[in-house]
């Protein structure tokens, strides 16, 4: 799990983009958040969770103070959740989730441009439909197939946004 400070870019309330990531399936799950608070990212986990379950193992490099707080909140409901505090942008730790992060803010870049729009917080639902249907080198499959064992039988083939 990492946020991505888009603070530079806010779009009506959400200024922090919160970025869940497996790391076996290369599954991700993106959520627009307000603010940086402990609440606020519990409330985005706990959204993510009721879909795809909880992890053995959270790992985040956001701050130890901010960590602790979360961990207090999840401790009570998941006790065998263990959490991990990484190292913040430091590739032999984080490199995976720097590289999904760098290509979200690609991806979601070029949604804006396409688009001619700042929602980034609806484009980040086409983003995440992208990269759960983009072909993964690392797991030689989609990170769809990966987690739900099939591919979707309908093609995404806009990114459009309705108008």
């Amino acid at each position: 799990m990492d946020l991505i400070d888009m603070q530079t870019l806010p779009y009506g309330e959400y200024k922090w983009l919160m970025v869940y990531q497996d790391h076996f399936t290369k599954f991700i799950q993106l959520r627009p958040l307000r603010a940086k608070m402990a609440i606020e990212v519990a409330s985005a986990i706990m959204d993510v969770f009721s879909i795809l379950g909880e992890p053995y193992l959270l790992q985040s490099d956001n701050g130890r103070e901010f960590r602790n707080q979360i961990l207090l909140s999840f401790k009570s409901m998941w006790p065998d959740v263990s959490f991990v505090h990484g190292r913040a942008r430091h590739p032999q730790s984080q490199g995976s989730v720097e590289r999904a992060n760098a290509d979200i803010k690609k991806k979601l870049e070029i949604w804006m441009i396409e688009n001619k729009s700042t929602k980034w917080s609806v484009g980040i639902n086409f983003v995440q439909l992208k990269k759960k249907h983009s072909h993964h080198t690392g797991i030689k499959c989609t990170p769809h197939k990966a987690v739900f064992g099939f591919e979707t039988p309908l093609g995404f083939s806009s990114t459009s946004y309705p108008s």
